[in-house]
């Protein structure tokens, strides 16, 4: 496997995340439309893959991860939020129009990139959860 460890590669991990997001923008704006943009699951196994790369490098997880650590990091955190705040508004989308089964798919793969992007950028150092 390939390892992201350059900001460099970070940053066009991240721009290809951008442009994905208006395909998805347009994917939904125009349901059905023939030879509109549509999400693909080659998009979301290049989500599958990258989140593959930076968990090869992280330590297994013992514990729950509270959103923090560097400032990037909670960034990530921030966006995986929302990530999932659109999917569940999509999922509900779906309930009552024909969605693009793989535009829901990339929501919820996009998801746990960026919580391990997240993990990645605290390179090791997670924020735990300490119970009682």
């Amino acid at each position: 496997l390939l390892r992201l460890h350059t900001a460099q590669e970070e940053d066009a991990m991240l721009g290809r995340i951008q442009n994905d997001l208006f395909d998805l923008g347009a994917d939904l704006s125009v349901p059905g439309m023939e030879g509109g943009l549509r999400v693909t699951a080659a998009q979301c196994l290049r989500l599958e893959t990258e989140v593959g790369i930076m968990n090869a490098d992280l330590p297994p997880l013992t514990s729950f991860i509270l959103p923090g650590g560097t400032q990037a990091a909670a960034h990530a955190h921030v966006a995986r939020t929302l990530a999932r705040r659109a999917e569940r508004a999509v999922v509900a989308l779906a309930a009552a129009e024909p969605v693009n089964g793989d535009a829901v798919r990339y929501l919820n793969r996009l998801s746990d990139h960026l919580f391990v992007l997240a993990r990645s950028l605290n390179t090791g150092q997670d924020v735990l959860w300490e119970p009682g």
